[in-house]
């Protein structure tokens, strides 16, 4: 996973996709991976992280809500 943008790779289900819709001139689009924008999209990619990382946590690794160091 890429740090980088790390929200933008966290994939969101396809039955919840339809929750993210917006409406443009060119049509109804809804987003397939994370926004960053989203109320818990912090939480969501936190919680990956922490995830990935558990084995090194606190002893290599530390991670904060969009940082890891």
């Amino acid at each position: 996973m890429d740090g980088f943008s790390g929200y933008n790779q966290i994939l969101i289900t396809p039955e919840d996709q339809h929750k993210t819709s917006f409406i443009t001139p060119w049509g109804n689009f809804c987003y397939r991976v994370m926004p960053f924008g989203l109320k818990n999209a912090g939480a969501t990619y936190q919680r990956a992280m922490t995830y990935i990382f558990h084995d090194l946590l606190h002893k290599t690794v530390e991670d904060y809500v969009d940082d890891l160091l």
